[in-house]
């Protein structure tokens, strides 16, 4: 009996980690698996688990194509990005403009 209550315990810490983590742009199943696995400290470690939407973000100056401010290549066209500190700010608004080259 005492299985039993504890498998529905890590099901339901399993998919409320698994719901969180999908809200904060991760995957639904890790979050899942790591809540279900350890059920309080997975709940906790999803709750505290960083935002992709609050996440710095720049052009690619090959494409264009808006890449995260840490990515090292551009997925778009391939092109090495450097660090430099032009940013388009985050996906909610923040930030500052792009400076003209």
């Amino acid at each position: 009996m005492g299985g039993a209550i504890y498998i529905v315990v890590a099901v339901l810490f399993g998919i409320g980690g698994g719901i969180v983590g999908r809200s904060k742009g991760s995957s639904f199943a890790l979050w899942f698996l790591i809540s279900a696995i350890v059920p309080v400290i997975g709940l906790i470690a999803a709750l505290a688990y960083r935002t992709e939407h609050d996440e710095a973000r720049r052009a690619c100056p090959g494409c264009g194509r808006i890449c995260m401010l840490h990515d090292a290549l551009c997925v778009g066209c391939g092109t090495e990005l450097d660090y430099t500190e032009d940013t388009l700010g985050t996906a909610s608004g923040g930030g500052r403009a792009p400076t003209a080259a």
